[in-house]
C-alpha cells in the first residue's frame, strides 16, 4: 500500500525553537466496533486540520457585553471545540490575536498545513479587504463564525467583506456556533 503521506509542517509560531517538522497525516481511527473486535484498527482514515481563528477583544470573552457574548471565556469554548473535534476525528488549532496582520499571516501560512480555517474576524469581518484578499489568496475552505447574529445587530455590522470568499457563514448560535463550525468544516472533506 506505500508509506503514510508526510507532510513537512512550517512552524506557525515565531517562539518556536524548532523550524520545521514531520507529522503523519494519518492515524488509525478506532471506531465503536473496532474496539467490540478486540481493538484492532480495520482502516486508516486521514485526519482534518481545521485551524481556528479569532480577532480582536475575543480574548475577552466572559467579560465583554456578557449579554451579547454570553460568560463563556474563549479557553472554555477551545476546550469545548477541540473535544467535539476529537470526537469526529478531527484536529484543531486555536490562535486570537487583536492585530489584524497576525490574521493576514496565519491564513497565508494555513495553506498546506490545513485543510479548513474558521474565522471570527470579529470587528474585522466588516472593515479588513486585507482578511478578505490574504482567503481568497490562500483558497482554503474558510468559514466565517460569530457568537451573535451579526444581522441583528447594529447597521454597521451588517456587511462582511469576507463572507464572499468564505464557503459559509454561522452566526448567532453562541458558543455552538464554534461547534457547528466543526461539523461544517468536515462536511467539506
Amino acid at each position: 500500500m506505500g508509506h503514510p503521506r508526510i507532510n513537512r509542517v512550517q512552524s506557525l509560531h515565531s517562539c518556536d525553537s524548532l523550524a520545521s517538522f514531520y507529522v503523519t497525516r494519518l492515524a488509525c481511527v478506532f471506531t465503536k466496533s473496532h474496539r467490540q473486535t478486540g481493538g484492532q484498527p480495520t482502516k486508516l482514515q486521514e485526519i482534518m486540520r481545521i485551524l481556528f481563528l479569532n480577532g480582536p477583544n475575543l480574548n475577552l470573552l466572559g467579560q465583554r457585553e456578557p449579554e451579547v457574548y454570553g460568560h463563556t471565556t474563549l479557553a472554555e469554548i477551545e476546550s469545548k471545540v477541540r473535544q467535539h473535534a476529537s470526537s469526529r476525528q478531527a484536529e484543531v488549532e486555536f490562535r486570537q490575536t487583536n492585530s489584524e496582520g497576525d490574521l493576514v499571516g496565519w491564513i497565508q501560512e494555513a495553506r498546506g498545513h490545513f485543510d479548513v480555517i474558521v474565522l471570527n474576524a470579529a470587528a474585522y469581518t466588516h472593515t479588513s479587504i486585507a482578511l478578505r484578499d490574504a482567503i481568497a489568496a490562500v483558497g482554503l475552505p474558510t468559514i466565517e463564525v460569530h457568537l451573535s447574529n451579526i444581522s441583528a445587530r447594529e447597521d454597521f455590522r451588517h456587511r462582511s467583506l469576507i463572507a464572499p470568499v468564505c464557503r459559509g457563514q454561522i452566526a448567532g448560535f453562541g458558543t455552538e456556533s464554534y461547534t457547528l463550525a466543526v461539523d461544517a468544516a468536515i462536511s467539506l472533506k
